[in-house]
């Protein structure tokens, strides 16, 4: 506790600090660049670079401190999923090509950051499968990746242009892009939705909610027989993907530990089991297996949820070794981001990461299994090839309208989709948050295939019988971000002081500084005029418009 109360007394200290002493900053003589995406604008355009000059700044005032750096960034980045892979394949190999450059490729996002599902998860064209589909095979004799590069048939899809396209070719891909370019590596995070059937106490994939269960459903809970046998089931996942070609950075022992009421593939942990899962079986499995540097990622579900499970495990002296920090997902509500207790989880547990693995436009209006549609009755017409939907409040998820099932609605409005990805992205940086990763980069113009019915949005959505491709207004300030935030950048101390004319919520900012010394300020400006406001950075500032409806990234050199 004498640990924890200090950690918070320095954050108090350094605010304050740097509230006072703008001179011991670097003191930069113009901005380097200055990028916007907007609603009335093209994306990431070039502005008219702003000059500073000497002085302390009144009005809106974005006060930004270099020189005081926070938490280390891993970078931007989204999710390679099979069904990403089977829109890919209704390509031609070199139009697939080019969509993928601009993924992964340096003229395009340059995504430095990813995830990818181990076995089937929700987001599988037909679902249920694993690697071990020989019951009770606690030796993992028949352990096989075979599905993730097996490849969809032109005779059951007879839209598919490249039929050996799949997870494992599309991940490949990413990576000879960045092996070409000679840049920032890919750092990937897997995740498995379920063991196999076998393994679990219901010896299904998952048992959905009905009259005759009390609309419970469930994913099930690890037999304990076979605990073990998981766990040597994902570092056997990690030894077939090294042997392909594929190094993976990050694990998480499940995706969404909670369960999702048994709508798709799913697998249930307490935060005591998890704990006592990698202290007894993958912890030690992994460290004593070639993949020991792999970093262990623990929970990965809702931030609503995160410091339960963080002082549950990190807390845990056996267990706080094996583990690199907490993976986390947004779909506790549509406009809260629970920076306060990303605080609070980092004054208690400093050395570890929290890293944002998951977050999509989950309901293009129609509702996730056992969710409320949106009454609006959005139809397809109205987000593809639309970007207006995507600036404007139009979006509604899971948990709109309706209290069920112990969720409130109120945390749960329509929301605007822009918006929802900067927010949380410039708040988590700017709360300890280490790195930001999207669901899926590519889905097809419905927001599938998905084998559940559980259809979302994507940055990339892609009509899989014209060909025709929508780079949607996420995907570009995804991009915006991930040019400007790169992997080893360091979050840096920044204020924002709003000047009466505006209100809360009108403006975001964070800001992150290189090893160069470049700083990178992201702006996100969600009101429906200009607004004027000075970047103050030591003893200089300058003076900037940000467009209406808009992303804004200043890059300011801090050299001489």
């Amino acid at each position: 506790m004498i640990r924890h109360t200090l950690l918070l007394s320095l954050a108090i200290v350094l605010t304050t600090s740097c509230s006072i002493d703008r001179d011991l900053a670097a003191a930069p003589s113009a901005t380097t660049e200055i990028l916007v995406t907007s609603e009335a604008g093209a994306p990431m355009e070039l502005m008219e670079n702003v000059e500073f000059s000497s002085g302390t700044a009144t009005g809106t005032v974005i006060s930004v401190w270099p020189d005081s750096t926070k938490q280390t960034v891993y970078g931007i980045g989204t999710s390679f999923t099979e069904s990403s892979a089977f829109v890919l394949a209704h390509l031609k190999p070199e139009r697939r090509r080019e969509v993928m450059r601009r993924i992964f490729g340096e003229e395009g996002a340059d995504f430095t950051l990813a995830r990818t599902h181990i076995g089937s998860c929700d987001f599988s064209v037909e679902g249920k499968y694993s690697y071990a589909e020989r019951p009770d095979d606690a030796g993992l004799e028949a352990f096989s990746i075979a599905p993730d590069e097996a490849g969809f048939d032109p005779a059951k899809h007879p839209g598919v242009r490249d039929p050996d396209y799949d997870l494992l070719p599309m991940i490949r891909e990413a990576l000879a892009i960045k092996q070409e370019q000679g840049g920032d590596e890919l750092r990937i995070i897997a995740s498995a939705w379920t063991a196999p059937p076998w393994m679990k106490d219901i010896e299904t994939w998952f048992i959905p909610g009905s009259e005759e269960n009390g609309w419970q459903g469930t994913g099930g809970e690890l037999k304990a027989e076979y605990e073990a046998v998981y766990a040597d089931y994902l570092v056997r996942y990690l030894d077939a993907y090294a042997s392909s070609g594929v190094d993976v950075w990050g694990l998480t022992p499940v995706n969404e530990p909670h369960g999702n009421g048994g709508h798709w593939e799913s697998l249930n942990f307490s935060p005591q089991s998890q704990n006592d899962f990698i202290k007894t079986h993958l912890g030690p499995q992994l460290a004593r297996s070639a993949h020991a540097d792999t970093r262990l990622l623990v929970y990965d579900q809702n931030r609503d949820g995160l410091e339960h499970w963080t002082d549950v495990i990190f807390a845990d002296p056996e267990t706080a070794p094996y583990v690199f920090g907490v993976a986390v997902h947004w779909y506790a509500s549509t406009f809260k981001v629970y920076e306060d207790a990303f605080d609070r989880v980092h004054a208690k547990f400093s050395d570890m990461a929290i890293i944002h693995t998951e977050g999509c436009i989950d309901n293009l209006g129609t509702a996730a299994p056992g969710g409320v549609a949106d009454p609006a009755g959005f139809q397809e017409s109205d987000w593809f090839g639309n970007d207006a939907f995507w600036w404007n409040p139009n979006a509604a998820d899971w948990a709109y309208s309706v209290d069920w099932q112990g969720v409130t609605a109120a945390d749960h409005p329509r929301y605007t989709p822009v918006h929802r990805y900067a927010r949380n992205i410039i708040l988590s940086l700017d709360h300890w948050g280490g790195g930001w990763v999207d669901w899926n980069i590519v889905l097809d113009s419905h927001g599938g295939p998905n084998h559940v019915g559980n259809f979302c949005g994507a940055p990339i959505m892609i009509e899989t019988e014209t060909g025709e491709i929508h780079y949607t207004p996420v995907y570009w300030v995804l991009a915006q971000f991930s040019r400007s935030i790169r992997p080893g950048d360091k979050a840096v101390w920044t204020r924002l002081e709003m000047s009466e004319e505006l209100k809360a919520g009108d403006l975001y900012a964070c800001a992150t500084v290189n090893a160069a010394g470049m700083l990178a300020v992201q702006v996100l400006n969600t009101s429906k005029r200009n607004v004027k406001y000075n970047l103050q950075i030591g003893g200089r500032f300058a003076e900037v418009e940000t467009p209406a409806n808009s992303v804004q990234t200043l890059n300011v050199s801090l050299g001489e």
